[in-house]
């Protein structure tokens, strides 16, 4: 046992480590530096080990680690490079949320915005990584539930969870995307809509009406641009170059009633946000094209 020679009082203590008495005593409360006696009077009393203690506690301090980690340390519950590895992850993910909030405000700063896009982007800028993801997850969780295993429904909504998520320093641009997408999945018509989709489909080879899509794109497309009206005689060629000369006119209502069920440009606007968020080039507009499609096989049905 150390003898009283080699004892401090706490203002002692404290003048030679260079820290203010009541630091130390917080400290010492917290039971990070122990006492080693008390005087006559009941005064605490530290010993030589106390000052390599407290300097090894002020330098974990000031790395910014909790008194919970630093007592890890000095317990030798956990080593100081696994406190250290800790605490840069936590650092890491501090970092990328003020990155994210300092893209939100400068969105904030440049555009005029509603109330309620006000309200939205305030929320997005304090939420964490893992609270923006659960947005998107809660609305593929609606989409789905109860949807048959076996539903290609499953994989496209794994596609539409799985790249939500903001980069560390996200561009404006996927800052204004992110918040078009919170409002999309927000909206109970689309919500039910995605879900009626997700309930109806059916996999490729139960469809009753094989549409090639690519001929859609080409043909419909191009008449599209061209200004040419679905009920008009040269839209009746375009559906007949899709679809072939011989189909009933009754099969075009099914089909285009089939095509209409699974057409819908705000789905398609929530895969170009995806697009955008993910640093991607954003796939052309098809929804047009089908939508003249649609309007071409009803046109011609009777």
């Amino acid at each position: 046992m150390s003898t009283s020679a080699e004892l401090f009082t706490i203002g002692r203590l404290a003048e030679r480590c260079g820290l203010p008495t009541r630091t130390v005593r917080y400290w010492s409360d917290a039971g990070l530096v122990p006492v080693a006696a008390r005087s006559a009077g009941g005064y605490r009393l530290y010993d030589a080990e106390a000052v390599a203690r407290l300097d090894l506690v002020r330098t974990l301090r000031e790395l910014g680690l909790g008194l919970e980690q630093v007592e890890a340390v000095l317990t030798n519950a956990a080593t100081v490079a696994e406190v250290a590895a800790a605490h840069v992850a936590a650092l890491d993910a501090e970092i990328r949320m003020l990155r994210t909030r300092r893209a939100v405000l400068g969105t904030v700063a440049k555009r005029a915005t509603s109330t309620e896009e006000t309200l939205l982007m305030h929320k997005l800028a304090r939420m964490s990584a893992r609270e923006r993801q659960e947005i998107i997850d809660e609305f593929v969780r609606f989409v789905v539930e109860g949807v048959e295993a076996d539903s290609p429904a499953h994989g496209i909504a794994e596609n539409m969870r799985r790249l939500a998520e903001l980069p560390d320093d996200p561009a404006p641009e996927q800052v204004d995307a992110w918040i078009e997408l919170g409002e999309l999945v927000a909206d109970e018509d689309f919500r039910r809509r995605v879900r009626g989709m997700a309930v109806a489909g059916r996999p490729a080879e139960e469809q009753r009406y094989a549409i090639d899509p690519g001929a859609v794109l080409e043909h419909a497309g191009r008449a599209l641009a061209d200004g040419t009206a679905p009920g008009s005689a040269e839209g009746r060629a375009v559906v007949e170059r899709i679809t072939g000369p011989d189909v009933p006119a009754a099969d075009r209502a099914a089909a285009a009633d089939e095509i209409a069920a699974f057409t819908d440009a705000r789905v398609e606007r929530y895969w170009t946000l995806l697009a955008v968020i993910a640093g991607q080039e954003p796939t052309p507009p098809a929804v047009p094209a089908f939508e003249w499609f649609i309007a071409a096989l009803r046109a011609h049905s009777g």
